[in-house]
């Protein structure tokens, strides 16, 4: 478990962002928390980051995570890290593609759904309304759960995005089929979805279930009841 140097809540090192101190002194995003020296983590939105930022509460954090030492923060820092944890999710969906664990076009999407065999859903933003309730549909019959709402995410890019991630032509919806796959995609995209601040739709009959929290929040917490941390 680590804290996050704004806020002090606690969650496991893959919900979060590693801040890393470069050898230049620049603090630079390393999502992937493989860079080597100090490092500090945080765990909250775009938005309440930039906030903490024009406050100078980022600044003072660093200056206790790192003891005193010189550093400079980017100004565009929050950028920085909305654009390495976008790569991170889309890494992560080609490294799946490759491995056989993702299933695109409808028709097999959806009887993959009816089969009990899906343990993940997504959709393009230009997706159809009705695409994705009828491949919706499958899933939660195939999960005998019926009523429970159940739907997959909506990712906020389009499907020329998701194609280039997945090296495939026209990907409109995706199907999970690996419940390991569902569970590092669920990370990388979550990670990357609480940062810009984008609604997270139930990923899988656990987590509709459960009612889980954005990654980074303790359960029942959201990013605009912490808000008040950076006033």
């Amino acid at each position: 478990m680590r804290s996050c140097i704004l806020t002090r809540d606690r969650a496991s090192p893959g919900s979060l962002v590693r801040l890393a101190l470069a050898p230049d002194g620049a603090i630079l995003p390393d999502v992937r928390a493989k860079a080597p020296g100090r490092g500090a983590w945080i765990g909250v939105t775009r938005a309440e980051l930039e906030m903490a930022l024009a406050k100078g509460k980022l600044k003072g954090a660093l200056s206790r995570a790192f003891k005193g030492a010189a550093f400079v923060i980017p100004p565009d820092l929050p950028a920085k890290i909305e654009a390495a944890l976008e790569r991170n999710a889309f890494d992560r969906l080609g490294l799946e593609a490759r491995a056989g664990t993702l299933l695109t076009g409808s028709e097999r999407i959806a009887a993959a759904g009816r089969s009990g065999q899906l343990h993940a859903l997504y959709h393009a933003a230009d997706a159809s309304a009705d695409g994705a309730g009828k491949l919706a549909q499958a899933w939660r019959v195939g999960r005998d759960a019926e009523g429970s709402g159940l739907k997959g995410l909506t990712l906020p890019v389009a499907r020329p995005i998701l194609s280039m991630a997945l090296g495939r032509e026209n990907v409109v919806h995706i199907g999970v089929t690996d419940g390991a796959a569902a569970d590092r995609l669920a990370q990388a995209l979550g990670r990357w979805l609480h940062f810009i601040g984008a609604e997270l739709l139930s990923l899988s009959c656990e987590t509709a279930s459960q009612g889980a929290s954005a990654p980074g929040l303790p359960s029942g917490q959201s990013a605009v009841e912490r808000t008040e941390d950076f006033e």
